[in-house]
């Protein structure tokens, strides 16, 4: 239930504090609640659901009840051997294990105990598919879509999508609805999927602002805060902690403010960090991130202040990252109300038939269907010696008709707001759209005609796009030989500008596998805890597959509520 900071006493009392409103931390606080626990959740933003909530919340967490619904087998060891050939040492194999071990028991809880829900997609691959142990499907949950009529007045409490990531003014669509989109004209399974859809949105509008039919992560946000107030969790928007309580060396509770007030709360189980990272910290963005990282489409309450504070009682960050936060590239535009769009390219275009992607000087130097984190790496690196930040996608005609290209949805009619503003670019022939690009023409029409090559035969022999499961699936099954190419042939040809954009940080406090902040020495901080984005990644920088931020925090929240309640020698029971 919501409560505003006056109707919160001074030295009011809790069982467990927790600091940020995003999956980890309301998974934290549902956790607690489920044992019986008196829970406090603060959020400085006026939302819940931080990032978690703009995402697509796939959750990332091997051996849970759902992979039995495949008939892959897959396994602990299986999970273990794929994690560390492509994490290595850059973290814990000890927080890896924390993770494995009670992964499926944090999914297990919330199903059993609360209003969240989880489904495996049918295919949803690891995105490192040449690492041994990886799966097609199995480890990679998405939220059972929600209605959020029955959050009632508090559905307005939940951080909005991207409004670029919806149709129609606000019509949220999940990976199942992209796809019927793209059949719509194939099937009637899908005609009547997208009938069904558009009309619940369309009856929603008529009283309301926004959808009621929420997915992805808006549906994972909307099922936790629900299982909330059931339970009676006292939630705080817009109000900031300013300290932390210490008392004999042990964190005991916060401070509170907002608008002049001020409240301090007694924590007699401990406090939960979990307040997104640092990826907008004024002073640690720049020290953490290479020159070029720009933009980032994260939620705004990521501000690396309980870092700060944590760092003041001798907590330390993590170290020996690859990188320090987890990447894709990102097209921007400037909306009508004055505010920044920063658009993530996730799957929607790069691995779609019918598009290349290339630096300033016309030339291709990444497999444009690999994971979102790995093609903004290869900018960074690509960049190093030849411009490539930004880059451009390229399409022709049919390509930016059948997917769109960025925030040009697909089946967009009107291009002539995209064109006025320069989001979109446009040429009669690929030598005038490199012109408009200011790219060597003729290097561009090389890099096309190959691509044409490339889609006759099926087969890219420079960067070998739609060689794995991952690559495929993202594609056009429609399209063949290679779902992935496809002609740039049909006048007139389009272009947008890609940046590299943090999408969440990867390097951040250092804890140990109970999720206790740890000091330089490996010894923890009494009663304080860090899970989500505010935790150094158990990924170490690198990113395996859908879901890896989502899964850990949920599973070090379980982690960290069983330390805080005393039960952290009990086993994990499924």
């Amino acid at each position: 239930m919501f409560k505003t900071l006056d109707a919160i006493t001074d030295e009011a009392g809790y069982d467990i504090v927790v600091v940020g409103a995003g999956a980890g931390g309301m998974a934290a606080a549902l956790f607690a609640a489920i044992e019986g626990r008196r829970v406090l959740l603060v959020e400085r933003t006026e939302y819940v659901g931080g990032t978690s909530a703009l995402s697509a919340a796939t959750t990332w967490v091997p051996n849970t009840t759902h992979a039995a619904a495949f008939p892959d087998k897959d396994s602990r060891e299986n999970a273990r051997r794929f994690l560390d050939a492509v994490v290595g040492n850059h973290s814990s194999a000890a927080l890896r294990e924390a993770f494995l071990d009670s992964g499926p028991a944090a999914i297990a809880t919330l199903e059993a105990q609360s209003d969240v829900r989880f489904r495996p997609y049918a295919t949803h691959p690891d995105y490192e598919q040449q690492a041994e142990g990886a799966t097609l499907r199995g480890r990679a949950l998405e939220p059972v879509p929600f209605d959020g009529r029955a959050l009632g007045q508090s559905l307005g409490r939940i951080r909005p999508p991207i409004p670029e990531f919806t149709l129609f003014g606000g019509m949220m669509v999940d990976r199942t609805d992209i796809n019927h989109l793209l059949n719509l004209k194939r099937s009637w399974k899908s005609a009547r999927h997208v009938a069904k859809i558009l009309t619940r949105y369309g009856l929603d509008r008529l009283s309301d602002p926004r959808g009621s039919r929420l997915v992805m992560g808006n549906a994972l946000i909307g099922r936790m805060l629900l299982s909330l107030e059931k339970r009676g969790v006292e939630i705080l928007t817009g109000i900031s902690v300013e300290d932390l309580v210490t008392e004999r060396g042990r964190v005991t509770g916060v401070v509170l403010a907002a608008d002049g007030l001020a409240r301090r709360v007694r924590a007699s189980a401990g406090v939960v960090l979990a307040a997104g990272g640092f990826n907008r910290h004024p002073a640690r963005r720049a020290e953490l991130l290479p020159a070029g990282a720009l933009h980032s489409p994260a939620a705004p309450g990521h501000t690396g202040a309980m870092q700060d504070l944590a760092l003041k009682l001798g907590a330390r960050l993590g170290e020996g990252n690859l990188d320090n936060a987890f990447w894709a590239p990102v097209s921007v535009r400037r909306r009508a109300d004055g505010s920044t769009a920063v658009f993530p390219h996730f799957v929607m275009d790069r691995s779609k038939p019918g598009t290349v992607c290339v630096d300033q000087t016309g030339r291709r130097f990444v497999n444009e269907s690999c994971s979102y984190h790995l093609f903004a790496r290869a900018m960074f690196e690509r960049n190093r010696t030849t411009p490539a930040i930004p880059c451009f996608i390229v399409t022709d005609a049919v390509g930016i008709r059948k997917y769109g290209l960025g925030m040009v949805r697909l089946g967009t009619r009107n291009l002539a707001p995209f064109l006025a503003d320069g989001y979109l670019v446009e040429g009669r022939t690929v030598a005038e759209l490199a012109g408009k690009l200011d790219i060597p023409p003729g290097a561009l029409e090389e890099t096309v005609a190959a691509m044409n090559r490339h889609a006759a035969t099926g087969v890219d022999p420079e960067f070998g796009r739609g060689t794995t499961a991952y690559h495929r699936v993202n594609g056009d099954a429609a399209v063949g030989p290679n779902p992935t190419l496809g002609p740039i042939a049909v006048t007139p040809f389009y272009a947008v500008r890609l940046y590299p954009g943090d999408i969440g940080a990867a390097t951040g406090l250092v804890i140990d596998e109970w999720a206790r902040v740890t000091k330089a020495d490996d010894q923890p901080i009494p009663g304080l805890y860090a899970c989500g984005n505010e935790a150094n990644s158990i990924m170490g920088g690198t990113y395996p597959g859908p879901g890896i931020t989502i899964g850990p925090a949920i599973t070090f929240a379980y982690r960290a509520i069983r330390h805080a309640l005393g039960r952290a020698e009990a086993r994990d029971a499924a």
